[in-house]
């Protein structure tokens, strides 16, 4: 069942098309990576996708209903969640009350949010940390505490924004073991990242966007051998 159609999206900041005629499906289930070289237009697409921004022209279908107009809280309560390149969580609440807020908004009662907020910190090993003040997180663990949030009630869709970025190689085993035990319970994502060794871990299926829009949608290994991609990424002519 295709679960997120997008049709001809695209979005202009003055002269410049940030994204530009933006096609594609997801089925409930898959697991997409979202390549391309800096500035290819992949942000401002989940940004699109996630609320914070609105497209100029093109349509959004989540279940095959229109949803290009909602706000990010809206589509939340449907069940679309984002992680930010930039991790947004509370940093001067400790980490369990970061998940219980993010629990309670979403419709949970207080025992349920709590029981969820004590599994989600097992899984994610934050327990040592479950005390401290957000802001006195690694940046690794904070990441971690994102995942959390974004899980407390599963999402329909996932989309995560370079989640890897700058993390120690612990915590990426932990998000990539999060990501992969999800995957395998049926949970839809869309993952950007630039670190290719993960997307062929984890993404059966990828989309590299250059320019604002989509080069090739195939297999992860068919969209890395592509010359096309190749030539994006490295600004020349493939061999």
């Amino acid at each position: 069942m295709t679960l997120l159609s997008v049709n001809g999206v695209t979005k202009r900041y003055g002269g410049l098309t940030a994204v530009d005629d933006v096609s594609f499906d997801i089925v409930a289930g898959e697991l997409v990576g979202l390549i391309g070289p800096n500035g290819s237009g992949k942000t401002t697409l989940l940004n699109i996708l996630s609320g914070l921004a609105t497209a100029d022209a093109g349509e959004i279908l989540l279940a095959d209903i229109p949803c290009q107009r909602l706000t990010p809280e809206q589509l939340a309560h449907r069940g679309v969640m984002r992680m930010f390149q930039l991790t947004r969580v509370f940093r001067r609440m400790n980490v369990i009350d970061n998940l219980l807020v993010a629990g309670r908004a979403l419709g949970l009662d207080h025992g349920e949010a709590l029981t969820r907020a004590h599994a989600l910190i097992s899984e994610l090993r934050l327990d040592a940390v479950a005390a401290l003040d957000a802001g006195q997180l690694s940046g690794g663990q904070m990441k971690l505490l994102e995942f959390g949030v974004c899980f407390m009630v599963p999402p329909r869709i996932a989309l995560l924004d370079e989640p890897f970025a700058a993390v120690h190689p612990t915590m990426k085993e932990i998000m990539g073991a999060f990501i992969r035990a999800r995957h395998a319970k049926g949970q839809t994502f869309i993952l950007v990242s630039h670190d290719m060794p993960v997307v062929v871990e984890l993404c059966p299926r990828a989309i590299c966007m250059n320019a604002g829009a989509v080069v090739i949608d195939a297999t992860t290994r068919e969209v890395l051998n592509d010359a096309r991609v190749i030539e994006a990424y490295l600004g020349g002519h493939a061999a």
